[in-house]
């Protein structure tokens, strides 16, 4: 009788679990309602390239270069002269790192995933001039650009 009852729980709740997962890993990365925010927040940001970021390093222009990746990633290798702020603590930090809403801020993290939603968070906090670095750090690298660590 036990055993019966564990093969219907079996049936009932792990099979369908375990198809989810499958049809949510074939569908992309990333659930559609996240993909869509992501999306949205792109939309709605200003967006410049890796060139751009660099060429503003290059003339040493007044500007935060924002990492919004975890610190153990940050420190695998960052942007010249960027500071860290993890996008899960960014609303809760930036004010005090940050006072001054006029700063202009490049943000950017590992794979255009984490710095969009950070970009618009900003936007939406008063920092009108963050603006998202529209380039992974794979495109930063292969471009030849310098990294610190």
């Amino acid at each position: 009788m036990r055993k019966k009852m564990l093969d219907w729980m079996l049936l009932l709740f792990v099979v369908p679990l375990l198809l989810l997962n499958m049809t949510l890993k074939s569908a992309g990365s990333q659930p559609p309602f996240k993909s869509s925010l992501l999306a949205q927040a792109k939309a709605a940001v200003k967006s410049v390239s890796a060139a751009d970021v660099k060429a503003a390093i290059d003339k040493k222009e007044k500007a935060i270069y924002l990492d919004v990746r975890t610190a153990e990633a940050y420190e695998s290798g960052h942007l010249p002269g960027a500071i860290n702020l993890p996008n899960r603590i960014l609303k809760s930090k930036i004010s005090g790192l940050i006072p001054d809403k006029n700063t202009k801020i490049y943000v950017y993290c590992l794979e255009i995933r984490l710095s969009p939603l950070a970009t618009k968070t900003l936007n939406d906090l008063g920092y009108k001039n963050a603006v998202l670095m529209d380039a992974t750090l794979e495109d930063w690298i292969k471009a030849g650009y310098p990294m610190e660590r």
